[in-house]
C-alpha cells in the first residue's frame, strides 16, 4: 500500500479526533459573548468551524476493515498536534495581530502545555484569546486523543493505536475508553478543587479559573507579562504548588484513593521519587541563593520552593527570573526539567517511570556482569519479576527515548546559535532548549519576539517533539520520506 492508502485506513479516527476538538475548542466564545468581546468572536469561531468541517470531510473517507499498522497510528497523533496548532493559531494572528510564525508558536506552546510565550501586552489581550490560551493548556495536558477517547462508544485496536501513539500507557480500566472516561473525570474534579484552593488566596473567580486550568495541566500559561511575580502573592504561590503537583502525579493513583485503595499512594515510586526530588531541590536551590546571591532566608525559600517544584512538575510558573541566578543553579533547574513529573500523568519530561526502569535497568546489567554467565539474574521493578526478553525490550527502548532527547537538546543547541549569532549565554541557550524540549515554560529571557524565525520554528518542533515523546516525529517523517511498508 502507498502512505495514501495507509492513511486512508485511520482517516474517519482522525476525523472523529478533530470533530470533538471542534466541540472542545468552542468555549472561548462563551467568553466573547460573556464580555462582549465580539470583535473576537467571529476569529475565535473560525477555529472550532475549520475543525469540524476538516474532521467531517475526513469522516467521509470510505470504512475499511483493515488494521492500521502502529506506524500509521503514531504519525496520525504527529499530524493531529501538527493540525491542532495551526488551527489554534488563527485567533492569535487574527485579533491579537501577532506574526504567524509567532502565533503558531503561541499555540503550539499551548496545546503542548509547555507555557513558553511570544505574546506582548497580554495584560491588554481581550479575555477570550487569554481564555483560548488556558483552555488549549487545559485540554492539551490530558491530551487531545485521550479526549477524544473518553467519548468515542467503541474500544477497539485503532483506539488504543492512538491512545498509546501519545505517550500514554494508563491501563487501570478494561478498555481504553473506560480509561480514558475515568481519567477525564478525575481531570474535572481536581481543576473545580484546584479552583476553589486558589481563590482562598483573594484572586477573583477569573483569574483563579484561568490559573488551575493551567497549574493541573502544568501547562505554565498567565494572563499577565510578569508571569506569577504580578500578583505578589506568596500565599498565592503557596496555594498554586499542591496543585502544580497534583498534574503531576500519575492519574492511577487518584482512581486507586477513589476505590479507597489508601495504601497505593504511598506504595507508587513515582509519587514517592517526585516527592523526594522536591525536597531535594528545593534544598539545594535555596542553598545556592543564600549562599551565592546573600538573599535573604525567607525570600530563598519562597523562590527556592515554588521554583522547584514548577521545574519538577514541568509547569513552567515564574515567580522570579531565573536568568539572574548562577549559572549552577539554573543548570540544576535543567536537571529537574528533564527528569520531569510521572508517567499517565499531565507532566512533561523524560518521566519519571522511565527514569526508574532506566535505573532498574543499569542496575540489573550490571549485577549480570558480576556473576557466572550461567546464573539467572531476575529483572525487578516495582516489586515484580520481568521476564529478560521483554525486560531488555522495554530497557533498551526507554533507553533510546533518553538518548534521543540529549542528541536533539545538543543539535538544537548548536542551530540556534548558529541563528542567533554572537552575544548569547550558552548556559542560558541550552535551558530554554530544555525547557522546550521538556515542554516546561521557565525561560531565562532568550525566547522572546526578537528572535529569528528560523529559531521561533526550532522552537516548535522541540515543543511538538517533547509532548509526543521523540518516536512519533521520527515515524512520521520517515513515513512520509520513505512510506510505511517494511518487509
Amino acid at each position: 500500500m502507498d502512505r495514501m492508502e495507509h492513511f486512508s485506513i485511520i482517516a474517519r479516527d482522525i476525523g472523529g479526533i478533530l470533530q470533538f476538538m471542534a466541540f472542545g475548542s468552542s468555549a472561548p466564545l462563551i467568553i466573547s459573548i460573556i464580555y462582549a468581546e465580539w470583535d473576537a468572536f467571529l476569529p475565535m469561531a473560525l477555529v472550532p468551524i475549520i475543525f469540524f468541517i476538516l474532521g467531517s470531510l475526513l469522516r467521509m473517507a470510505p470504512h475499511s476493515n483493515k488494521q492500521a499498522r502502529l506506524s500509521v497510528a503514531l504519525s496520525a497523533v504527529a499530524l493531529i498536534w501538527l493540525i491542532a496548532s495551526f488551527i489554534g493559531a488563527i485567533p492569535f494572528y487574527l485579533v491579537a495581530g501577532m506574526p504567524f510564525i509567532d502565533s503558531v508558536f503561541e499555540a503550539m506552546s499551548g496545546w503542548t502545555t509547555t507555557g513558553l510565550t511570544l505574546a506582548s501586552d497580554l495584560d491588554d489581550f481581550p479575555k477570550t484569546l487569554l481564555f483560548w490560551r488556558s483552555l488549549m493548556q487545559w485540554l492539551g495536558g490530558m491530551g487531545i486523543v485521550a479526549f477524544t477517547v473518553a467519548m468515542v462508544n467503541r474500544s477497539g485496536l485503532v483506539q488504543r493505536g492512538l491512545y498509546r501513539s501519545e505517550a500514554r500507557s494508563e491501563a487501570f480500566m478494561p478498555s481504553v475508553v473506560d480509561t480514558g472516561a475515568q481519567m477525564w473525570k478525575i481531570y474535572i474534579v481536581l481543576t473545580l478543587a484546584g479552583i476553589g484552593l486558589v481563590m482562598l488566596s483573594g484572586v477573583g473567580l477569573w483569574e483563579s479559573l484561568n490559573l488551575t486550568l493551567v497549574a493541573i495541566a502544568t501547562g505554565g500559561f498567565t494572563m499577565h507579562d510578569a508571569g506569577i511575580a504580578y500578583y505578589d502573592n506568596p500565599f498565592l504561590e503557596l496555594l498554586l504548588i499542591p496543585v502544580m503537583i497534583a498534574g503531576a502525579l500519575p492519574f492511577k493513583l487518584y482512581f486507586m484513593l477513589y476505590a479507597k485503595r489508601i495504601f497505593w499512594f504511598f506504595r507508587d515510586l513515582q509519587a514517592v521519587l517526585l516527592f523526594a526530588i522536591i525536597a531535594s531541590g528545593i534544598f539545594f536551590v535555596s542553598f545556592d541563593l543564600i549562599n551565592i546571591l546573600g538573599m535573604s532566608i525567607p525570600d530563598s525559600i519562597r523562590y527556592g520552593l515554588f521554583m522547584t517544584v514548577s521545574a519538577a512538575t514541568t509547569t513552567g510558573f515564574q515567580n522570579t527570573n531565573p536568568g539572574l541566578w548562577p549559572h549552577a543553579t539554573v543548570l540544576f533547574l535543567a536537571a529537574l526539567m528533564i527528569i520531569g513529573g510521572a508517567s499517565g500523568s499531565t507532566a512533561g519530561g523524560i518521566k519519571l517511570g522511565r527514569a526508574l526502569i532506566c535505573y532498574d535497568g543499569l542496575v540489573w546489567w550490571f549485577r549480570r556482569i558480576f556473576v557466572s554467565g550461567r546464573a539467572v539474574i531476575p529483572f525487578r521493578h516495582e516489586g515484580r519479576s520481568i521476564p529478560k526478553m521483554i525486560a531488555e525490550y522495554e530497557v533498551s527502548k526507554n533507553m533510546l527515548v533518553i538518548v534521543l532527547y540529549f542528541i536533539i537538546v545538543f543539535m538544537s543547541t548548536i542551530l540556534i546559535l548558529q541563528f542567533e549569532g554572537h552575544g548569547y549565554d550558552t548556559s542560558h541557550v541550552i535551558f530554554d532548549v530544555i525547557t522546550a524540549a521538556c515542554n516546561n515554560g521557565i525561560s531565562t529571557g532568550h525566547i522572546s519576539p526578537d528572535m529569528s524565525d528560523l529559531s521561533k520554528v526550532t522552537f516548535i518542533f522541540l515543543m511538538w517533539l517533547g509532548r509526543l515523546e521523540v518516536l512519533p516525529i521520527i515515524v512520521l517523517i520517515v513515513g512520509i520520506v520513505k512510506g510505511f511498508e517494511r518487509t
